[in-house]
């Protein structure tokens, strides 16, 4: 399994004095989700993806049609439908088939899934990598993706050195659970033993691992879904690749790169002259609205 090298997974080691906290800052710390956040939907990815192996619902976690008639014997007539609504129910279709009894190994299937996918069509971005290390807090990575997955993308993109810690599904997920059906109320669909987004024991969990306050706190992503959630346990929002407000949203962005003129708060929080960042300021694009 590929290792996200400066990255800390689990620890959080991060040394106290690399950011300078001034009394009254409005923001701590910012959280970025990995897939169609730190790159556009608009790589072509995704679609490289559906032709190729057939997920059902784009990385983070979704499990193939494939995966799901061959390791798991699903009735092949019945898979698209049954993957679909499992990721509508549990926000990712492998939660969904843990919960209704199905049990698999986890790196069985983070291999099958996100082993064959073309990661050659991810570029570097030396935009957001200047963006990044221009930010003068805390960043942090908060991904339903498995290591590997997060690791080969940021590598991809040129972000190795970019962010202070990773929350991803080991982070969340460190034993393997089994399931049992739940008995309680039939008129409720069973729980799942996957934390994931979007629910929210998953947010609780990450601001624990990460000892983070939710309300200094920064969450980017391109789901609304994910999104509401965070809105609801107080983290301040950012939806990725949209221009359009809505409910559990504090700013909509095209394109992460417009985030310096979004928030210019975040970097007039502290002088340059504080900051830990080795690299050049940032190359601001527009904020098409």
């Amino acid at each position: 399994m590929q290792r996200l090298g400066l990255l800390k997974i689990f620890g959080f080691e991060m040394e106290k004095d690399s950011y300078q906290q001034v009394s009254g800052q409005k923001y701590e710390c910012v959280l970025f989700d990995v897939d169609d956040t730190l790159y556009p939907l608009s790589s072509g990815i995704s679609a490289e993806i559906t032709k190729n192996i057939a997920v059902i619902c784009l990385f983070c976690g979704c499990l193939s049609q494939e995966y799901m008639v061959t390791k798991l014997g699903i009735d092949q007539t019945n898979v698209t439908e049954m993957a679909l609504q499992l990721y509508k129910d549990y926000g990712t279709t492998m939660a969904g088939l843990r919960a209704i009894g199905y049990d698999f190994d986890y790196d069985d299937y983070h291999s099958f899934v996100h082993g064959r996918l073309p990661y050659e069509m991810l570029k570097p971005d030396p935009v957001l990598r200047n963006l990044l290390h221009s930010l003068p807090i805390r960043k942090v990575i908060f991904s339903n993706g498995n290591e590997a997955h997060v690791a080969q993308v940021v590598s991809r993109l040129g972000l190795e050195d970019c962010f202070d810690g990773v929350i991803c599904f080991e982070t969340l997920n460190p034993t393997h659970n089994s399931s049992e059906p739940n008995d309680d109320d039939v008129s409720e669909i069973p729980k799942t033993p996957v934390i994931c987004k979007p629910f929210e024991e998953a947010f609780e969990k990450a601001f624990k691992i990460a000892g983070m306050n939710p309300e200094k706190t920064l969450f980017f992503d391109d789901s609304i879904r994910n999104l509401k959630t965070a809105k609801s346990t107080g983290l301040h929002t950012i939806w990725v690749g949209s221009s359009h407000q809505t409910t559990g949203v504090d700013h909509a962005l095209e394109s992460i790169h417009n985030m310096r003129e979004a928030l210019p708060e975040l970097w007039e929080a502290i002088g340059a002259s504080d900051v830990c960042s080795t690299e050049k300021a940032a190359i601001e694009t527009p904020v098409r609205a």
